[in-house]
């Protein structure tokens, strides 16, 4: 039989920490969340591997260094609310909701998204809801958000999910650049995003995400 939480401990100790990810929400969250029940069944024995995880339908799992560093840099505190964008089977859904208020995430692959409700709610989690929809469009109704973050890279981030960031707030994202991804966490200021480097990373561009092509006669 599998142990799990050995598993997680290791994953803790091998991958999360070295990366200087030390906030102990996170690190407790890491260890208390069953990353293996938010794969597929196929993929369990590879739930602590350090790659990104296929889930299918374009959503991937991202790796646990690159997923600890984007919360570790967002600093999610209680009475935070949270949009989680490609939520995927609802796993980072999971770990934000042990740090945050609430937690949103959105999923336009109408299976995932019902199993994500299932599972998370298999696991406890009370304060988290997914909802199914174009991910581009975000979930502006349960706005405005503390806290965006993306389960993907991005080449552009729409103004429809700007807007729904709070004054104040920070969102970060995976962002594509030719070969290699670089994360950039972006501060809302005054209505306006300022983004700085964070770190690399790489990972899928998220549907509606893509830089629009630009047709010129």
């Amino acid at each position: 039989m599998v142990d799990y939480s050995a598993r997680r401990t290791m994953m803790v100790d091998t991958q999360v920490r070295p990366s200087d990810v030390t906030k102990f929400p996170i690190i407790d969250a890491m260890l208390a969340v069953p990353r293996e029940a938010f794969v597929p069944d196929a993929l369990r024995e590879a739930a602590y591997i350090g790659e990104n995880l296929d889930l299918g339908s374009g959503r991937v799992m991202l790796e646990p260094r690159t997923l600890a560093k984007m919360l570790d840099a967002l600093e999610i505190e209680p009475g935070h609310v949270v949009l989680d964008l490609g939520c995927g089977l609802g796993y980072a859904t999971a770990l934000m909701a042990r740090l945050a208020d609430f937690v949103v995430g959105v999923e336009d692959d109408a299976d995932l998204a019902k199993e994500a409700e299932s599972l998370l709610a298999e696991q406890g989690v009370h304060n988290a809801a997914v909802m199914c929809g174009p991910l581009n469009e975000g979930a502006a109704k349960s706005g405005p958000y503390d806290i965006i973050i993306t389960q993907g890279a991005v080449e552009e981030v729409p103004t429809a999910i700007l807007d729904q960031l709070r004054d104040g707030g920070r969102i970060a994202c995976i962002f594509a650049e030719s070969a290699l991804g670089v994360v950039r966490l972006g501060y809302k200021i005054d209505g306006t995003v300022t983004w700085r480097y964070a770190f690399n990373a790489s990972a899928p561009v998220l549907k509606g995400f893509e830089t629009a092509e630009n047709f010129a006669l």
